[in-house]
């Protein structure tokens, strides 16, 4: 299939509510959709195969196409400008505790003529389960139509008249200046006709919803709409039953296009925590930040004794993520195989209990934790105690082999120093003694071991020849002063060796990671420079390489996890790692300016 079936990534935004989230891009396709919760099946999934993947398409033939979100919200408007007229459709989700939540998995498009007589076409053509299960279309006068398949059921509610194509629906219609023609999706539901003013006041509590939420932000810095759009970014991306936020609500946008690099993102990461409770806490989202902890105090609450916790887990707090390829699926633009599931929850990742401790330790200090919490993060340290000098897979989850790396050692460090100052801090029980001890082995290991005096460097680990980007965290972690001799070389070899203007690379893809192919540079990699560089005192550099990397997001301000060599969005898309450290570089920096 030609690369153009397939919008470029960055051609997208996102609506949601708080369960899940479909993509829209410019030309007005729905491309991306799973009912439900983040992980859930796929019916609309073109992005991943233009041919089998489904897509619910409303546009105006023959024109250009400008996108923008409602303001302090997360509405999208989609307007098509044509010779003759001005089209628009606006797109949201229902979120699931507005006043309206006991309207369940709700889309709704409204098309409307801004100007002149407006032409539209629509076609709604859903794949069920991946594009696996067939389906039935029926078509009900007045009301609609209905999709049924084993696997469920999807409703398009409208009083356009439709007509069939196979297993899909279609109609062209004009809309004078000033109408508007509703359309109204939902799963699992009955259909129904749409009564007068339903999706006008689905919209007016969508968007007042979202712009009360907005309001509770302490934010009030330089980068206010950047900032404020990374945090509409968040909360869309919070399954809001548990509290648990996925890392993106995408898999299988490649690192590489026609590479192998291709994950499963709907799942939540631990390593997410302390960046997560940062960034919420910092801008004043705290029930989201109390949220989030619930789900990892249940979390270790159940992990097993003798093995410690999952690396990452479902939105439910299910481990047991099978990774599957989904053979029939083309890929986005060629790019296989297409993934479910993520076998990298069976991974040893030893760093995820520094990030753990680091993020109780940010919300202790603002709400203090239950005896209970402390009493199960005790569990944890007693496990990594036993484990923390075991070759892992590390951050980056390499699949070349386990290593002693030194972000893991790193984040041992951060794990028993934090549970130090907890309990000095509070009160609480807990072995500090020994908790000191190995803190201290963990600190000598990546002084004596990983420090390399003739590069005058950190490395990824002792005796490998390669720079880490995940050690642009040192001075963020406290673990080096941000002036620390050695700390400010390594920033140096960074800038020489990963550095590409304000494009950061994680390490250099030269297969010892067990992957073939090359990646993008790492826009959370990116912002970790920009705040290394902040607390290191080169703040006219880190503001510089900031407002570059700025620049690099989309359209509406949205960023997937990786920028390719021509600028294009790489990889899941949008990733919240990113713009977690897009709003944590921007209060550091704007703490320096000050």
């Amino acid at each position: 299939m030609p690369d153009t079936d397939y919008p470029p990534i960055e051609e997208h935004a996102v609506i949601g509510d708080l369960r899940t989230v479909a993509l829209v891009a410019t030309d007005g396709t729905i491309d991306w959709y799973c009912p439900q919760r983040f992980d859930a099946p796929s019916v609309f999934a073109s992005l991943l195969d233009a041919d089998r993947g489904g897509s619910f398409r409303i546009h105006c033939p023959d024109s250009r196409a400008k996108q923008l979100y409602l303001p302090d919200s997360n509405v999208l408007m989609t307007r098509f400008l044509t010779p003759r007229a001005v089209g628009e459709v606006v797109d949201f989700m229902v979120p699931v505790d507005s006043d309206v939540a006991e309207t369940p998995h709700v889309v709704v498009r409204q098309a409307r003529a801004v100007r002149g007589t407006a032409t539209f076409r629509l076609r709604c053509d859903p794949r069920f389960d991946y594009g696996r299960a067939a389906h039935t279309v029926t078509l009900v006068p007045g009301s609609g139509a209905v999709f049924e398949s084993v696997k469920g059921t999807l409703v398009l509610r409208t009083a356009l008249p439709l007509r069939v194509d196979g297993t899909a629906v279609y109609a062209e219609f004009d809309l004078a200046m000033g109408e508007t023609a509703d359309l109204v999706l939902e799963w699992n539901s009955t259909i129904r006709p749409l009564i007068t003013g339903e999706a006008d006041t689905l919209f007016t509590r969508t968007l007042n919803y979202w712009q009360a939420w907005l309001r509770r932000s302490r934010y009030h810095g330089r980068w206010r709409e950047m900032v404020l759009r990374s945090a509409l970014v968040l909360k869309l991306l919070v399954y809001r039953p548990t509290g648990a936020l996925v890392a993106a609500p995408t898999t299988s946008l490649p690192e590489e296009l026609g590479g192998v690099r291709n994950w499963d993102y709907r799942y939540t990461w631990i390593r997410d925590a302390a960046f997560t409770t940062y960034a919420l806490m910092a801008l004043g989202f705290t029930d989201e930040a109390a949220a989030f902890m619930d789900w990892l105090e249940q979390r270790c609450h159940e992990a097993p004794k003798d093995s410690g916790l999952y690396v990452l887990y479902s939105v439910d707090g299910n481990a047991h993520l099978d990774e599957i390829v989904l053979d029939h699926l083309a890929g986005y633009r060629g790019s296989k195989p297409v993934r479910i599931g993520n076998a990298a929850a069976e991974q040893l990742q030893l760093d995820i209990y520094g990030e753990l401790m680091d993020s109780v330790y940010l919300y202790n200090k603002k709400v203090p934790i239950s005896f209970q919490l402390w009493e199960a993060l005790g569990r944890q340290l007693d496990w990594l105690a036993k484990h923390w000098d075991t070759p892992d897979e590390g951050i980056w989850e390499t699949r070349g082999g386990r290593q002693r790396f030194t972000y893991s050692a790193l984040m041992t460090w951060v794990a028993f120093e934090r549970a130090c100052r907890i309990s000095r801090q509070r009160g609480l029980p807990g072995p500090t003694n020994d908790w000191k001890d190995y803190a201290g082995q963990a600190y000598r290991f990546v002084q004596n071991e990983a420090w390399n005096p003739a590069r005058g460097a950190y490395m990824e680990f002792p005796g490998s020849p390669r720079l880490d980007a995940s050690l642009l965290c040192m001075p963020l972690v406290k673990f080096s002063g941000p002036t620390d001799p050695r700390f400010l070389s390594t920033l140096d070899r960074f800038g020489e060796d990963l550095v590409s203007d304000s494009l950061v690379r994680r390490y250099a893809a030269d297969g010892s990671d067990g992957l073939t192919g090359d990646e993008g540079t790492f826009n959370l990699c990116s912002f970790w420079y920009v705040e290394a560089l902040t607390r290191a005192g080169r703040v006219s550099e880190a503001r510089m390489v900031f407002e570059k990397m700025l620049t690099y997001a989309n359209h509406v301000g949205l960023y997937a996890e990786e920028i390719g060599s021509s600028g294009e969005a790489l990889g899941n898309f949008p990733q919240a790692f990113t713009h977690l450290a897009l709003i944590s570089a921007a209060i550091n920096l704007d703490r320096a300016l000050a």
